[in-house]
Formats: C-alpha cells, sequence, structure tokens
C-alpha cells in the first residue's frame, strides 16, 4: 500500500534552491526534500563556472547590477536586481560558513575570482571548474545532518494538492502526489508549505547541458495548479557544448573564455569581433547565435574553442575537471582546440514569484530555475543563476519562519486513486512521442526562430497534449509519462510565449521580427484558475 506523509515543509528538488531553503528554515520544523535520484543529482551539481558576488573592494553592487541590466535586455525587473545583488555577498559567506571550499589565490588567502561574459569586473568565485559540485555536496552533507530534514531520493512529483482540488474553500497548496520510483506507488505529501525547487525545462529540446531529470516538473504543476507563468520564450543556449559522441551533455564553462580561450572556424581563423566588439566575453545570446550562424553559413556540425595557447599548468590548474573529461574523449585541450556546439542550458522565465519566493497560490513558493522573479530579464547573465538559488532560497526560509506559526496544519487529502488504470503495455508509444517533441523543439523554436516554425511546433504539441492526456488518464503513471507529459506542457507555454513576442529581444530571435520594441514587456500566461498573489 503507497504511505502518507505529513511535514510543516515540503521541498520538491534538492539542488542549490531547494536546500538552501531547508537548511535555513528553524530546525524546530519538520522538513521533507525530495528528489528524483540521489540528492545531489541535480543540475547545481553539474554547474562549472562559479557564483557572481561582489566581493573584490575594486567592484561595486552598482557595478553588479548595470552588468546585469546590461545583460537582460531590457527586460530585467531593476528591484529583483538590486534585491540579489545587495544579498550576494552574505549569501557566499554562509556558503563558505557551511564548509564550500572556494578556490584562493596563490599564496594568498584571498579567493580567486575569475570573470566572465557581460561582466565588467572580475566577480565570479569558483571551486576550481566544479563549483556546483562543491556547493551541492557540502549542502547536502549539512542536511543529512539535520535531524530535522528528512532526505526521500527517488521520488518524483505528479501534481500539487490544493483547496481547489479537494473542493475546499481558499487559495491553498497542502502537498502533493509524489511517485516513488522504487515501488512504482504514488504517495501522499501533506505539508504547511511547498516550496518547488525542480529546475528549468531544458529537457524538452534534443542537445542540452542539462542532466535527465529537467524535464520542466514544478512549472507545469504550478501551471495546472493556477500559478502564471512568465517569459517563456527565452531559453537559453549555452555556447559551448562539448561536441562528442560519446560526451553527453559535458557544458564547457564559459570561464574558459573568461581566462583567455578563443572560438574558431574549422580552419582555425577567429570571428567573434565581427558580431560583438566584447568577442569572446559578449553575452551567451549574441555568442551562441553567432556559432549558430557561422554552423550553418559553413555547414559544419560544430566549432572549437582554444586555450591551447596558455601555459599547460593554467589550464590543468583551473580547469581540472575539463581537463580530465577531455582526455577521456582522446582531446588534450593544452594542446588542441575543444569541439563544440551550443545546446539549451537554462529556463530564464518560470512560475511568477515574488522577492519572498511566493507564488499566485498560498503556502507554494518556488526558488531557482523554475522561478520568474525578474531577474534575468531576456538572458541571464553568466553566473547569476547559482546566486538566485542562495538569495530567493534564503528569502523564503525567512518568510516561512516569519509565517509558520499562523498556517494551520494541512487537511486531509485522499490517497491517490489506481482504481481505473491499468499498466500500460504501449511504452514505445512514449519513447517515440518523447523523441518527436524535442526535435521539432529543437529545429523549430531554438536559437533562430520564426512565425512558420512556432505555427508548425504549436500544432504538434497539440496533438502529442491530448496523446498524453489520453495516456495519463488510462494507465498508471510512470516516470517517463509524468516527465513527458510536463515536457509537453513547459513547450506548450514556451511556444505560445514566443507567439506572443514581435520583436527579437535577447534570447528570443526570430527573422520576421529582428527589430526591437521601443517599450519591452514581460510576456505573462494566465491560466483560468488565477488569482492575485496574497498580501
Amino acid at each position: 500500500m503507497p504511505q502518507s506523509f505529513e511535514y510543516d515543509v515540503l521541498i520538491i528538488g534538492s539542488g542549490a534552491a531547494g536546500l538552501t531553503v531547508a537548511l535555513n528554515l528553524p530546525e524546530h520544523l519538520s522538513v521533507c526534500v525530495v528528489s528524483k535520484a540521489d540528492i545531489s543529482s541535480g543540475a547545481t551539481l553539474w554547474a562549472q563556472g562559479g557564483i557572481a558576488a561582489v566581493i573584490d573592494d575594486a567592484d561595486s553592487v552598482e557595478n553588479h547590477i548595470l552588468d546585469t541590466l546590461n545583460a537582460g535586455g531590457g527586460l530585467c525587473h531593476e528591484d529583483a536586481v538590486r534585491f540579489t545583488v545587495e544579498h550576494s555577498k552574505e549569501s557566499i559567506q554562509w556558503l563558505i560558513d557551511s564548509g564550500v571550499k572556494f578556490t584562493r589565490q596563490d599564496d594568498s588567502e584571498d579567493y580567486h575570482l575569475t570573470r566572465e561574459g557581460g561582466h565588467s569586473h572580475r566577480r565570479i568565485i569558483h571551486a576550481a571548474d566544479a563549483t556546483g559540485h562543491a556547493v551541492s555536496t557540502t549542502l547536502a552533507s549539512q542536511a543529512q545532518a539535520r535531524p530535522n530534514i528528512d532526505l526521500k531520493a527517488g521520488r518524483v512529483a505528479v501534481d500539487l494538492i490544493t483547496n481547489r482540488k479537494l473542493a475546499l474553500p481558499g487559495n491553498r497548496c497542502v502537498g502533493a502526489y509524489i511517485l516513488n520510483l522504487e515501488d512504482n506507488h504514488v504517495e501522499l505529501f501533506r505539508a504547511r508549505f511547498t516550496v518547488i525547487a525542480t529546475g528549468g525545462a531544458s529537457k524538452a529540446y534534443r542537445y542540452t547541458t542539462n542532466p535527465d531529470g529537467a524535464s520542466g516538473d514544478g512549472i507545469a504543476m504550478a501551471w495546472r495548479a493556477g500559478c502564471r507563468v512568465a517569459n517563456m520564450e527565452f531559453n537559453q543556449f549555452h555556447p559551448t557544448c562539448l561536441y562528442h559522441p560519446h560526451a553527453k551533455s559535458f557544458l564547457i564553462t564559459e570561464a574558459v573564455r573568461g581566462e583567455g580561450g578563443v572560438l574558431k572556424l574549422p580552419d582555425g581563423s577567429r570571428f567573434m569581433d565581427r558580431f560583438d566588439k566584447r568577442a569572446e566575453l559578449a553575452p551567451r545570446d549574441i555568442v551562441a547565435r553567432a556559432i549558430d550562424h557561422e554552423m550553418k553559413r559553413l555547414g559544419a556540425d560544430h566549432l572549437y574553442l582554444d586555450i591551447s595557447h596558455k601555459p599547460a599548468d593554467f589550464i590543468k590548474h583551473h580547469f581540472p575537471t575539463i581537463y580530465e573529461k577531455c582526455r577521456e574523449f582522446g582531446i588534450d585541450i593544452t594542446r588542441e582546440p575543444i569541439p563544440v556546439v551550443p545546446a539549451a542550458h537554462y529556463t530564464c522565465g518560470g512560475i511568477v514569484s515574488d522577492e519572498r519566493a511566493r507564488t499566485d497560490i498560498n503556502q507554494l513558493y518556488v526558488v531557482g530555475e523554475a522561478a520568474f522573479t525578474g531577474l534575468h530579464g531576456a538572458n541571464r547573465m553568466a553566473s547569476n543563476s547559482l546566486l538566485e538559488c542562495l538569495v530567493y532560497g534564503r528569502a523564503a526560509a525567512a518568510d516561512i519562519a516569519r509565517r509558520e506559526s499562523d498556517i494551520p496544519e494541512p487537511p486531509v487529502a485522499p490517497d491517490w486513486d489506481e482504481s481505473q488504470v491499468r499498466d500500460s503495455d504501449e511504452d514505445v508509444v512514449i519513447s517515440h512521442n518523447w523523441d518527436e517533441l524535442r526535435h521539432f523543439m529543437w529545429d523549430y523554436v531554438g536559437i533562430v526562430r520564426t512565425t512558420k516554425r512556432l505555427q508548425r511546433a504549436k500544432h504538434r504539441v497539440d496533438l502529442l497534449s491530448r496523446e498524453i492526456g489520453e495516456f495519463y488518464s488510462n494507465y498508471r503513471v510512470t516516470n517517463d509519462l509524468i516527465e513527458l507529459r510536463n515536457l509537453v506542457t513547459v513547450s506548450d507555454l514556451i511556444i505560445c510565449s514566443a507567439l506572443q513576442r514581435k520583436e527579437s529581444r535577447g534570447l528570443h530571435y526570430t527573422l520576421d521580427y529582428p527589430g526591437l520594441l521601443n517599450d519591452p514587456q514581460d510576456t505573462v500566461l494566465v491560466p483560468t484558475t488565477y488569482r492575485t498573489l496574497s498580501p
């Protein structure tokens, strides 16, 4: 029989966002963190570059704010940017106090700061080229040591439970139904507060730097529950993913370009200076489009990133993970360039939230890549993402702590009903639909778009949505079915958002509307169940 659980706080997702919330909550609260695989298996683990923060005396909060606004293509919310940057130093100090070992300058107690695209100063604090690994494993270790935190791996969220679903008055989230992947039964998790920290939706695309779990689960669940989403058309494509048939989703950090790496064509010539005066240090959207343009112009399936002109010891010291990974595939980056291709990397839009990480549904929070805070605008600046996880994760925890004495226990909810469904004998259909979705999203809703391509994608996603709806209604849920259902939902949101934007801005570039509008606005999609934010 499936189990049921009750906690004060349910956190769906165990990356930097989810664990930051958990570790900043008062220890008298019972907390559960659920994750699809191991606790340290999310996107945070793979983050290489680092975390942007104002640490150096030569830098300033105003400089970081200005750089973020410039990179965001006129759509950043300045209040969100200022809130994030002003809390950057204290958030980094919290990580240091938690035990994260950041790289220091040679023979110095000062931390080594690197520079990435869009930044006017060196302000990226990092742990060599494996910052995400250091952050993720350290926070997971801290969480495992907390007696009030239950870590439940091997579970995937199916849907949120709200008062509306229970036919009760009010606009409140009271937990979630969650599939236990070990026994394939759906469990009931009730909670006074629920936090979505599920990451982005880059698995909607054929090529991505993201781990397999990045299927937009939190965004899709919140949309179905009645939350607004915004700016889903802005999908960031990282310019440099390692191109090799056996190198699944391996990212070459932007810090390689920050430390002098140059992009080259197959003939060995540089090209970025023809697209932007900042060359390799231009924001990611510009670099990704330039690479895409040159690949299509030349009919090439990849280009090159070269840092071999730097001393070998420098490369091995600063980029040990990349050096070793490339060596596994027969590439010595101290002697030869790295084959690279753009890949879907980050979802800049998401569930609309406020400065305290609250959504349109009471007692439902969202933190990290699943959220739309207004920080990233039309293009996320490098290394602001982990910072957003920390700042808003701590803000969410503070708000829950402030309100927890006023929020009653969750109401009784029914167990998941499997009596009217059967096991599927058509898993091949799910696999085929998954491949079809990711192919047409890459071809029609990728780095460069047209209205005709978007309309074709919309037609296909509508057909898939009907098929998946039928499957979901008649068969027992599986991880593949849940993820496909969510990917179809977020893909539809991406396409609808892209069709609404009649301009080219930031990460959204369409050949039909190459210019900029004078008065840019966020693209906000509103479900029929939408209610306004509570005070």
